[in-house]
């Protein structure tokens, strides 16, 4: 990072951001204490050092009807690069997984699925996930509840 974003006006940038991504310039600026135009530039160099990297709705999953997550533990048959580059492709094609991180450990990936219910999660499960190649072992685990969810770590 940069003094642009160490400081404490790029970190309040940051966090104004976060609040509110549709926030203008002014609007930021005021709220913070800077004028807009250093504002503006610090935004942009975040935007071009990939600190922001975007600019997004938060959307509740629940009110468009996906409000059933699964987490997904899945081993590979092969832990070599072209299995995993094959894994990670074949899952980017599928909308119900919405996270996917390659982890160390006894698993190779973890997966989070966002489905509208135990039906359509086994729908996919049996008919599309367990169908992938290399996949040696899928372990389901379904969430109770959701203790914490925040944006970025920012300090």
């Amino acid at each position: 990072m940069t003094s642009t974003t160490t400081d404490s006006f790029g970190l309040s940038i940051l966090r104004e951001l976060q609040k509110d991504g549709r926030a203008s310039i002014q609007e930021i600026s005021e709220r913070i204490g800077l004028s807009a135009s250093p504002v503006a530039r610090r935004v942009r160099l975040m935007e071009e050092a990939g600190i922001i990297l975007g600019y997004t709705a938060m959307i509740d999953e629940a009110a468009l009807g996906f409000g059933f997550s699964v987490f997904v533990s899945v081993k590979l048959d092969k832990q070599v690069d072209d299995a995993l580059a094959r894994f990670e492709a074949e899952i980017a094609r599928h909308p119900e997984v919405v996270d996917c991180w390659l982890m160390t450990g006894n698993r190779d990936y973890l997966l989070r699925v966002a489905t509208s219910g135990l039906v359509e999660f086994e729908r996919f499960l049996v008919g599309t996930f367990t169908k992938i190649p290399g996949v040696a072992s899928i372990e389901s685990s379904i969430p109770l509840r959701r203790i914490k969810a925040g944006p970025a770590r920012i300090s």
